[in-house]
């Protein structure tokens, strides 16, 4: 282990570590401990359990996704998508989601900026369908407007569970316009035309300096342009993209199991499925808020109100959320571990892409044309 990967390792853990004891200082720690000694842990090995098959699921989805650019075998595609995730849990910045297309460009020879398209094509199926749930969970939860619960440094209010809400739907309508601008064939070669043209523009600036920017800088980002609408070739093909709708309502409709059976082990803590299924809509609104690796905090926050909402004490509500939390991550870690091990990939290392890989190769692109083959 290199010095940068040990330093990037324990940083990582340190600031988890900090957002933990900030989410739980006002929670007595004595009755936390007392409650966490009572929990049928069968359960929650059980809920473990359940949450792995939903890895399969979004491997085979993505996996789809891909086979629009390139065929993959499950694993090829297990590997990678364990790792990002893993990355996700333990450093900052969702380093996860840059390293699942780093690892294809390295591994398999598909241009980053297409893997990247892929693993946003993901997130939006993701975010559409919460979208869906949040509006259900908004409009049939029976919410108080003056309840308050203070946790982990948050003021947790309907108000604030109405703004995510909010937020994630214009996030979602702007990637949405943003990619539609790239996939329609007159719009991307505007855009590609008004990129080349730009150096044009630039006051004082030689005729050579605006055709060394145009040739090194530009044309590279024109070129982008069409690798990353490549990666979306799958919204091309109606049958494929029912398939990835399909499994993802399986992946959150397992993932909802697991808070189920989280909670058949947890005293104190009675969820119907409707009620899971909001609890874990309203803890995937509170972690797309900034945070500590591995949601360490909001995640906490959010379960903590979602749980007020049902009727559990705070602190009954702290240890459940806690120990799901838990559940929740360690298999990602174990199986992205063992991914990097499998692999032989260095999973901490900066995804640099090299100027070749970027830009795919000349039978990818056809430079500055605004056609790809997809």
């Amino acid at each position: 282990m290199t010095q940068k990967t040990a330093f990037s390792l324990t940083a990582g853990i340190m600031v988890s570590a900090v957002a933990l004891y900030l989410a739980l200082r006002r929670v007595p720690f004595a009755d936390l401990s007392a409650y966490l000694a009572v929990i049928d842990y069968g359960w929650v090995l059980l809920s473990g359990a359940v949450a792995v098959p939903c890895y399969i699921l979004r491997t085979l989805r993505w996996r789809i996704i891909l086979e629009s650019r390139i065929k993959l075998g499950f694993w090829q595609v297990f590997h990678p998508l364990m790792i990002g995730f893993m990355l996700n849990s333990i450093l900052p910045g969702r380093a996860g989601e840059a390293a699942r297309p780093y690892i294809l460009a390295k591994k398999e020879n598909l241009p980053f900026t297409t893997g990247l398209a892929t693993v946003a094509m993901e997130r939006l199926l993701d975010m559409g369908f919460l979208i869906l749930l949040s509006f259900a969970v908004l409009t049939t939860l029976d919410l108080d407007p003056g309840l308050t619960v203070s946790f982990g440094g948050y003021q947790l209010s309907p108000d604030l569970l109405s703004g995510l809400g909010k937020g994630m739907i214009r996030l979602c309508l702007g990637l949405m316009g943003g990619i539609l601008l790239i996939l329609l064939p007159l719009t991307r070669s505007l855009i590609q035309k008004l990129i080349l043209s730009a150096p044009g523009i630039i006051p004082f600036a030689s005729m050579s300096l605006k055709q060394r920017l145009r040739e090194k800088l530009m044309q590279p980002l024109a070129d982008l342009i069409n690798l990353f609408a490549a990666g979306f070739s799958l919204l091309k093909k109606p049958g494929k993209t029912i398939q990835c709708l399909l499994l993802t309502l399986l992946i959150w409709g397992g993932t909802a199991l697991s808070f189920y059976v989280m909670a058949k082990g947890c005293p104190g803590v009675d969820l119907s499925y409707p009620e899971s299924v909001a609890l874990m809509v309203i803890i995937c609104l509170f972690i797309a808020l900034p945070s500590a690796p591995g949601y360490w905090g909001v995640w906490e926050a959010g379960g903590v109100f979602g749980l007020s909402l049902f009727g559990v004490e705070v602190g009954i509500a702290a240890g459940y959320t806690l120990a799901n939390h838990f559940i929740q991550l360690l298999p990602v870690i174990v199986m992205g571990l063992i991914s990097a091990m499998a692999t032989g990939a260095d999973i901490l290392r900066t995804p640099k892409i090299r100027a070749g890989e970027r830009a795919g190769t000349k039978s990818d692109v056809s430079p500055g044309s605004g056609k790809e083959s997809l």
